[in-house]
């Protein structure tokens, strides 16, 4: 590996214009394509396997027509204090909003609430339901601009009008704090890199790689149905490993330089060994992200797919466009420990032969240790306390995941400030909170000899069900053979009694199957909530067990070693729980919800423990790979192990650091997001990022190599002849240098 990818490093500073030519292609034609591409289309979401996915797929064949998947709009109007709405004023403004609500083109149909009795039993509350052909993604801006009108007229008629549903929906919004983010890497790297040359190619090629991977998610997204949620993701995570890998490969050749090399040798080096450790903590995160796959829901893996491809395209810049942009840097990237012109700091003065006129009379100084080299030594003379406290401290951290509540996020977890959430607490106050979250009932009676007595017989049951505020009529479809019945739960959607309900009816269903032929099963919004939120929960152990048992194979072949991929596992283990309990104190409990934009507390995302285990455990790796991989290099070359950790530490700590801040403000700079799956995923992400890196890597792990000694670098003597030699260390390089020494030095004797 190493060798392969020192050749591939010193060609790509070889050739470095045809290099920079090839991406910059690959990027104007990513954008061209984006650019002609359809807009997205709609991103229909199903869970496959699931009760509430077979009834909405039931409804598509027996109600052709009837648009189950098409957008809906619900209009609710409030009469001013002391009025109702069948005062012959505020009658005469609803029914002028229903007409003017039924004359758009892509209107299916619209309820008048004073015909569907749609009205409060105080008389101030009334709705009427719009149902469009097409989903919110597709529907044209004319026709939600005149559903906004015919609310703005009706309050020009001195009616309180909110209109909720998913009609209105938009794209999100990440805000200005994801600028910022990227702001603190830029400062971050330049205090790291000491020049702004150096700092710059870490954001420029991260940059040209999030475009390109962006820009095909977008040309592809009408195609493959993908949703902004998933640019949103790739773009964060694409920006995140991009300036890390581009950041460990800059340090490592600056680092090279220092030791004398020329730019070359120093560019070819670098790759070989820094650049095999991104390749191995790039296959960590592709390998986390693909296996999104086996939870079986479309949405999930597309979301993991697309971000796994960009993934691979920071790897793939950062082994071969960093090589070329490093060639025409040339002198104004400096060798680690020379003098920066922007801070003055200093050391060791070296650069390569083109060099070597600057450096001829520099002197050999000992250096200070820095930072990493003094808190490596820390660790290893008071493992015992260092591994204690970063163990306790994550376990308290991890608590609160004791309470954790799972759901999906409605309009009643918008902002305030939105219409739909005022819609939302509208109906709330006046038909009950479960008005927000009905149950669709669907009844298959192709298999009963009188579906209307069965449908009588299904209505009956579930009203004498616990938390049961009404039941609809049946509605029959054409061929009598199919009905709905619509159910209004007593309580929230997002609630534990609502979910009970849910299982209360399918329990009953398989009675009434068994005694009428009809199979009832149970759909909406809410069911489908909980059924997603079920197939996650059941998915969770497998996809753990795929993900780190692959990436755990993968790290014995990289460390040869079993204690240190399981230590690493382990570890990632303790981040996770320590990021989860973070995300219940802020989005569930309320903690510090202010600071962090949260206007509403609630359950937390189902997909978030899963998605958390996936990408956490992917990037927890990256530094694993990277600051472990320093160590063993350090250990095979001779060094005792408390000695390798410090060594290992001497030369990783300040790069990995620099690389955790700025993951940390990328992922942060999400946080201001409009949308709380993205934002929820941003802070998750953040704070992950900051346990895995400062508490794990930086104190856990050397805690724990000083502890084991030699034991943590055994392997079996038959599992060593059976693993691939991949050669992370870069020992295949020096055994080369070494003979070619030994070469030259014949050809003198000669």
């Amino acid at each position: 590996m190493a060798t392969f990818l020192y050749r591939l490093g010193r060609l790509a500073f070889r050739r470095r214009h045809f290099v920079a030519l090839i991406w910059v292609a690959l990027l104007t034609l990513a954008g061209v394509g984006a650019a002609s591409a359809p807009a997205a289309g709609t991103t229909s979401f199903s869970i496959p396997g699931t009760e509430a996915q077979r009834a909405f797929d039931l409804l598509e064949e027996r109600f052709p027509g009837s648009s189950a998947d098409g957008a809906t709009a619900r209009v609710v109007f409030e009469a001013p204090d002391g009025q109702k709405l069948a005062d012959a004023d505020n009658k005469a403004a609803v029914k002028q909003a229903v007409k003017e609500l039924g004359t758009g083109s892509e209107v299916v149909s619209v309820t008048d609430p004073f015909q569907t009795k749609s009205i409060s039993e105080d008389g101030g509350v009334g709705y009427a339901q719009v149902s469009y052909e097409v989903s919110g993604m597709e529907l044209q801006d004319a026709s939600k601009e005149a559903l906004e009108h015919a609310a703005d007229e009706a309050r020009e008629a001195g009616l309180t009008v909110e209109i909720g549903g998913d009609a209105l929906q938009a794209t999100p919004e990440t805000g200005s704090t994801e600028i910022i983010g990227i702001a603190v890497a830029a400062v971050v790297l330049v205090i790291t890199l000491g020049s702004l040359v150096a700092a710059g190619l870490p954001l420029l090629t991260a940059l040209i790689g999030v475009g390109i991977g962006v820009s095909g998610i977008t040309a592809l997204a009408n195609a493959l149905e993908l949703g902004s949620t998933t640019s949103t993701l790739a773009m964060m995570i694409g920006l995140a490993v991009g300036i890390d890998y581009a950041l460990f490969i800059v340090s490592r050749y600056r680092a090279e330089l220092a030791e004398g090399r020329d730019r070359e040798e120093a560019v070819g080096r670098a790759v070989g060994t820094a650049g095999s450790a991104v390749v191995f903590a790039g296959l960590t995160v592709v390998i986390a992200l693909v296996g999104l796959s086996v939870v079986n829901i479309p949405m999930l893996t597309k979301m993991g797919i697309a971000a796994a491809a960009t993934v691979v395209i920071a790897v793939l810049i950062a082994l071969t466009m960093i090589p070329a942009l490093l060639g025409y840097a040339g002198r104004k990237v400096q060798p680690a420990g020379a003098k920066s012109k922007l801070f003055g700091r200093g050391g060791k003065k070296s650069s390569d032969a083109a060099d070597s006129a600057d450096t001829a009379d520099a002197p050999d100084q000992p250096a200070k240790p820095n930072m990493g080299t003094r808190w490596a030594s820390f660790v290893v003379r008071r493992p015992v306390a260092v591994l204690l406290f970063g163990v306790i401290g994550l376990g308290v951290a991890a608590v609160p995941v004791a309470s954790l509540e799972l759901g999906l996020p409605d309009d009643g977890s918008q902002p305030t400030s939105t219409t739909q959430r005022r819609a939302y607490d509208l109906l709330s106050d006046g038909f009950g909170p479960g008005f927000n979250g009905p149950l669709m009932v669907v009844g298959d009676a192709k298999g009963s000899d009188d579906p209307e007595a069965a449908a009588t017989e299904v209505g009956d049951e579930i009203k004498g069900l616990d938390g049961v505020v009404s039941v609809m009529p049946a509605t029959f479809n054409k061929a009598g053979d199919t009905f709905t019945i619509t159910v209004i739960p007593d309580s929230k959607p997002s609630s534990t009694q609502t979910e009970d309900l849910v299982h209360s009816i399918r329990d009953t269903g398989a009675d009434i199957e068994a005694a009428t032929g009809t199979e009832v099963l149970v759909s909406g919004s809410t069911a489908m909530n909980i059924d997603f939120s079920q197939k996650m929960n059941d998915a969770l152990v497998p996809y753990l067990a795929l993900v780190v048992g692959l990436a755990f194979l993968l790290l014995i072949a990289v460390f040869r070693s079993i204690l240190v991929p399981l230590k690493a596992a382990l570890g990632f283990l303790l981040s996770v729980l320590a990021a989860l309990g973070a995300v219940v104190a802020v989005f569930q409990w309320g903690w510090l919800s202010g600071l962090m934009g949260v206007e509403e507390t609630g359950p937390i995302m189902s997909m978030m423990p899963i998605f958390m285990v996936g990408v956490v455990f992917g990037l927890a790796m990256d530094y694993e790979v990277f600051l472990v991989t320093r160590m063993r290099e350090a250990y095979v070359h001779g060094e005792k192990p408390s000695q390798a950790v410090v060594t290992g530490f001497k030369h990783g700590a300040r790069v990995v650091t620099a690389a955790a801040v700025i993951m940390m403000a990328v992922f942060a700079g999400f946080i201001g997001s409009s949308e709380s799956m993205v934002k929820m995923i941003g802070f998750g992400l953040a704070i992950a990022v900051f346990f895995d890196a400062f508490v794990v890597r930086m104190a856990i792990v050397p805690a724990v190599l000083a502890l084991l000694g030699k034991r943590a670098w055994w392997l079996p003597r038959w599992l060593d002849r059976a693993l691939p030699n991949v050669d992370v260390e870069g020992e295949g390089l020096r055994t080369a240098a070494a003979d070619e020494q030994d070469d030259d030095k014949e050809l003198v004797r000669v």
